[in-house]
């Protein structure tokens, strides 16, 4: 059972297959990942691994953070994710997880941030129908219409369906494609589109659909 990775999407290309079809695939940086700290079912109730990638000078990590790279003998990073680890599995403190974990072929989960849209209206957000575009209708073409009910309860009910922020928020796409495993140059290419802006972190996890 493969654990996952933590990288970086750098945009979309494309790819050609041996038939001559074009594929479009993300291109994701998976510089090794450095295992900063091991939980365990006795001292932290469950099992997963604490991970970093890429360099951060030492003038912008303060002193608890810096001693919590030391402890573990790796040097400082962008950042600190935790992944799963799944039963069966050991990996150490100190050592590294790499992009070849992964094969051609296999499904995978990718969880990022997606792009932040800003305060949206209920037709863009949440796909509601304008109303009539017609004579008679005054400023009123993208108004999400009444929100309230009678004198009981009299009130919005929570979870409604408004206008708000958009975007900018945890999302998982899942059952996608491993097409090429670059190793050399640590790059996943993965078929189809991942959430959030080039430059963003990614988990890539095996999918967990595709194993049930």
């Amino acid at each position: 059972m493969k654990i996952g990775l933590i990288g970086r999407k750098r945009g979309m290309t494309r790819v050609f297959t041996e038939e001559g079809n074009s594929v479009p695939v993300t291109v994701i940086e998976v510089s090794p990942n450095r295992v900063t700290q091991v939980k365990d079912l006795e001292t932290d109730g469950y099992r997963s691994i604490q991970v970093t990638i890429g360099q951060r000078r030492a003038s912008l990590v303060n002193k608890p953070v810096a001693g919590h790279y030391a402890k573990a003998g790796v040097e400082a990073g962008e950042g600190l994710w935790e992944l799963r680890l799944p039963e069966g599995e050991a990996v150490e403190a100190g050592s590294e997880l790499k992009v070849d974990m992964f094969e051609a072929g296999e499904m995978v989960d990718v969880t990022g941030t997606s792009k932040g849209k800003g305060f949206a209206g209920t037709v863009k957000r949440h796909n509601f129908h304008m109303q009539d575009a017609t004579h008679g209708n005054s400023l009123s073409h993208r108004a999400p219409g009444s929100i309230g009910q009678c004198q009981t309860p009299g009130r919005v009910v929570k979870g409604k369906k408004m206008s708000g922020h958009m975007g900018d928020e945890r999302v998982t796409t899942q059952n996608l494609q491993v097409v090429r495993v670059d190793a050399e140059r640590n790059l996943l290419l993965i078929k189809g589109a991942v959430p959030g802006a080039p430059g963003g972190a990614v988990m890539v996890r095996p999918s967990e659909k595709a194993q049930s």
